[in-house]
């Protein structure tokens, strides 16, 4: 269900604009975003600084699309919010000497202090890639092609993702009951 949850903006984004245009578009995806948000509120009875984040940035990019009636603003919001993210993980690690992902999921995950950090570096250049990527495609490329971008494109996250489990698999204590 949350997997769901979490690409039901996007591919609603993705399905408006082609049957109509980006502004229509836009204006689903912030629809979208209030609408996801209140389900993760209500599902958590919280919510978490990224999905905040997202939904300042799809709300104020959106409005700026609309308002202006510039496609530019949207497909920049990725860049931004990708680029925040590198930044912030950069400055808490260097800067604060605190690593962001071992202070969300330290209670949940269990790992090794120099996991934790090549597990932040990693997420760092994630980010920093994922930001330059999309700023390659919504400078250079069609506004169609970067709809078609955004919606494929999720398969950079989705490898991240699951490469992340892989490496963090073997760190995670072993259940008593796998070892017959």
């Amino acid at each position: 269900m949350k997997f769901i949850l979490d690409f039901f903006p996007i591919l609603l984004f993705f399905g408006a604009y082609k049957m109509a245009d980006i502004y229509t578009a836009t204006a689903v995806l912030m629809g979208a975003t209030v609408l996801q948000t209140a389900i993760i509120y209500k599902m958590d009875g919280k919510l978490q600084t990224m999905h905040k984040i997202t939904l300042v940035l799809v709300l104020g990019f959106g409005a700026l699309t609309l308002g202006l009636h510039d496609e530019r603003f949207i497909k920049w919001k990725p860049t931004l919010l990708y680029s925040g993210l590198a930044i912030a993980l950069a400055v808490a690690h260097w800067l604060l000497k605190k690593n962001f992902l071992h202070m969300l999921l330290g209670t949940q995950l269990q790992l090794p202090h120099a996991v934790w950090n090549r597990l932040n570096l990693s997420w760092m250049l994630y980010c920093v890639f994922m930001a330059a990527i999309n700023a390659y495609v919504a400078h250079y490329f069609s506004t169609e092609a970067w709809v078609n971008f955004k919606l494929w494109g999720y398969a950079f996250p989705l490898v991240f993702i699951v490469s992340q489990g892989i490496y963090i698999s073997r760190y995670l204590p072993k259940d008593e009951g796998d070892q017959k």
